[in-house]
């Protein structure tokens, strides 16, 4: 009998390897769920909107999909992660020679834990965009071998390697290509790819280790921060339509703020609401103050060697279950808080609690850059990893598939708002 959470992590592990960047990312799922019989469609057409399942993507990078069945309520359940990971950028005019190595000029994206990622295999992946007969095309790509590498200063050189670990991104994070000075980023593209005249470009530096499941306890990879929630979220949606209008948002740029075109501070979402609550002539206003937002992003572990680094009473070790993260300038409240325990509850799916130090400043949620744009019931989750913003992070092996189980639950859930009651409808 095949065990149900292997496949899951096996399937997991397939994301994490294959999201190399935001672009690679949102094609994997792009490819899932036209599997699974969802339709495309484009923010330039009109949407003719019936009972069904569509998707639709913004700049290549953000997806949203949603699933409408017949008689469905007057209310979204959404779910929302991010699709971009801590990494390189590599910048424009990429190639420089200096002290006997091609070296790519690139600029850290997002938060990186510096020194995690030297001496690791580095691949590209992003976008393209090519000139061919006077017209330009796109292409995603992924030249999945390893090209580059950031190497770390030796001990015997730095002998205060071990005690400062202060790195200088602009010097001790540019990363060799070749030996070659006339060797190029467009000639190894070019000659990997079998393709010609590339003109821009959206090009990302990624770890190649690949994922790992350690004493059947930890999975060990590039990407789990926000691959895990991502590919839960994709898990619990993907086959399950609901009572009400389920919604998964996957957005690109939440690791630089998500003010972007395709950001979750950006129209994207509610752009795409509207056009559905247009299309099944619903009023917006009051389809909204019936929904519920779940923003799902990883969040710290107490560290088996720095208890100073946890709270007092709201740092869980990992595998503890899906973790309903409730700080001051998050969406979290308690009511919000109540209906997801309540569904957990329900279907005995363990869940913790997690805030963070008083001394430490906290990061911003999708669904806080959402609530910019729409007024909705929100609540922010996450599961609990180590070494975020690594080249490699840790997670415990159940957690991923319990918060998928949370989600499955979610958007199976229909309840009302009735005076000061929140009343669960029964099937």
């Amino acid at each position: 009998m095949v065990n149900i959470m292997d496949d899951f992590n096996k399937n997991l592990i397939e994301m994490l390897n294959n999201g190399t960047c935001c672009f690679t990312c949102i094609k994997y799922i792009k490819e899932i769920l036209l599997s699974n019989g969802y339709q495309e469609l484009r923010e330039d057409e009109y949407w003719d909107i019936k009972p069904g399942k569509y998707f639709v993507i913004r700049n290549d990078a953000s997806i949203i999909a949603f699933n409408i069945k017949k008689n469905c309520n007057d209310k979204f359940s959404i779910i929302c992660t991010h699709s971009d990971t801590p990494g390189f950028m590599i910048k424009l005019n990429p190639e420089f020679y200096e002290n006997g190595y091609l070296k790519l000029n690139v600029v850290p994206y997002g938060g990186i834990l510096n020194y995690g990622f030297m001496d690791r295999p580095l691949g590209i992946a992003g976008r393209i965009i090519t000139k061919q007969n006077g017209n330009l095309k796109k292409e995603i790509i992924d030249l999945d071998s390893d090209v580059a590498v950031i190497p770390s200063i030796a001990i015997h050189q730095k002998a205060s390697a071990n005690t400062n670990l202060d790195l200088n991104p602009e010097v001790d994070l540019i990363p060799i290509i070749s030996l070659n000075k006339d060797y190029s980023l467009k000639k190894l593209i070019e000659d990997k790819l079998k393709i010609k005249n590339i003109f821009d470009f959206d090009l990302y530096l990624y770890n190649r280790d690949k994922a790992k499941i350690i004493n059947n306890e930890f999975i060990l990879s590039p990407r789990i921060d926000n691959l895990t929630c991502s590919w839960a979220a994709v898990d619990g949606f993907i086959n399950n339509m609901g009572d009400n209008i389920n919604v998964l948002a996957i957005f690109n740029s939440e690791e630089i703020g998500s003010n972007t075109y395709e950001g979750a501070d950006s129209n994207f979402l509610i752009d795409v609401l509207k056009r559905i609550c247009g299309s099944l002539d619903l009023e917006l206003a009051e389809v909204l103050a019936k929904s519920f937002i779940i923003s799902a992003d990883n969040t710290h572990a107490k560290h088996p060697n720095h208890i100073d680094l946890a709270d007092h009473t709201n740092t869980p070790e990992l595998d503890e279950g899906v973790l309903i993260i409730k700080e001051v300038n998050g969406t979290t409240n308690g009511i919000t808080s109540a209906i997801f325990k309540d569904i957990c509850d329900k279907n005995n799916i363990t869940y913790s609690y997690y805030t963070s130090r008083n001394d430490f400043q906290t990061g911003s949620t999708q669904a806080g850059a959402s609530l910019k744009h729409l007024s909705i019931n929100s609540l922010d989750v996450g599961l609990a990893m180590l070494a975020m913003h690594s080249g490699v992070e840790l997670i415990g092996i159940n957690d991923t598939y319990t918060l998928s189980l949370a989600f499955k639950k979610f958007y199976q859930t229909n309840y009302d708002f009735i005076d000061d009651k929140i009343i669960f409808k029964k099937k």
